[in-house]
């Protein structure tokens, strides 16, 4: 094999190379605070879930390792018919060294809502008692662009990878004052409805949360908030996500938990004029990864009467 680039320039980009396609890049794990502060992203059970509708944009990985991970996203979605369906879109963008992936999709949910009166923090304006099942149609444009590696006398590097696939998720979620609990497929099919399916080799994941909400009359102003989120694949470990998070009367939150064999997360969180919430975390690597530590922000906008009663 003959290299026009110097051997640990080839290095870095085999392995950022063999990374993303082992791991199924189409969908990169969702950050900490996306999952549990957008879930609508992974989960379309989450569509409409609230009395309002509710906007977000997100830019995850400023990182100084050239060809890291970096992803962007931006989402709607809102409640209709009385708020027994939702309505919402996304569109996601994923890079990482030389793949990336442009997933764009329109969500639906129908609800069906129990009347469960437990007791709950006066000041938080979630909605109780709902079980939500979700599906998703979209379409996911997804490179790799391979030439730009420099690699000849390699029929696997010889030409880029330029593939259209239509994507069909589903998902469901039941919400409760005390707890919550996802399980989500974003693309149910995987590959087998593009056109090119034999020239890819990707793998989708299926997703799995739990999360629980602790408050009393002692500490009514506080709300600890613990979370399990799992990410499985096909030919990969499983990956989990242990996380807590406090936050105090919908003003501000902190937060941090463990991905395992990846990195500790952390958080922070602030609420301004009752519609917009704001979230910085920041991922510090383990295992002493190339890749490094990652920050991220995430801009949410509720309509109504916010975050706020």
């Amino acid at each position: 094999m003959k290299l026009k680039l110097n051997y640990k320039s080839l290095a870095l980009c085999l392995t950022v190379y063999i990374t993303s396609c082992y791991l199924g890049f189409a969908q990169q794990t969702a950050s900490f605070p996306e999952y549990n502060y957008n879930p609508f992203i992974i989960n379309p059970g989450y569509t409409g879930l609230l009395a309002t509708g509710e906007a977000t944009i997100s830019n995850t990985g400023f990182s100084s390792f050239d060809g890291a991970p970096r992803n962007f996203n931006a989402s709607l979605h809102v409640p209709i018919s009385n708020g027994k369906m939702g309505l919402g879109g996304a569109i996601i963008r994923d890079e990482i060294g030389v793949t990336s992936s442009t997933n764009t999709f329109l969500a639906y949910s129908y609800k069906i809502k129990f009347d469960f009166k437990s007791d709950r923090p006066y000041w938080q304006n979630y909605e109780p008692g709902v079980l939500s099942f979700g599906i998703t149609a979209g379409l996911l444009q997804y490179q790799e662009n391979l030439l730009s590696l420099n690699i000849v006398d390699d029929i696997k590097f010889n030409e880029n990878i330029n593939s259209s696939i239509p994507t069909i998720g589903a998902g469901f979620l039941f919400n409760h004052s005390r707890f919550y609990v996802g399980l989500s497929v974003p693309n149910v099919f995987g590959t087998s409805l593009a056109q090119d399916r034999d020239a890819l080799n990707l793998v989708f994941p299926v997703y799995g949360y739990l999360g629980y909400r602790v408050f009393n009359d002692r500490f009514k102003n506080f709300m600890f908030k613990p979370s399990i989120f799992i990410k499985h694949e096909k030919g990969a470990p499983i990956l989990a996500d242990f996380n807590a998070s406090v936050s105090y009367q919908n003003k501000f939150e902190i937060g941090a938990g463990y991905r395992t064999n990846s990195s500790f997360n952390l958080l922070a969180g602030l609420y301004l004029l009752d519609n917009f919430r704001f979230i910085y975390h920041y991922n510090i690597a383990t295992n002493n990864s190339p890749i490094g530590n990652i920050h991220g922000l995430i801009l949410s906008v509720r309509f109504g009467n916010g975050y706020a009663l």
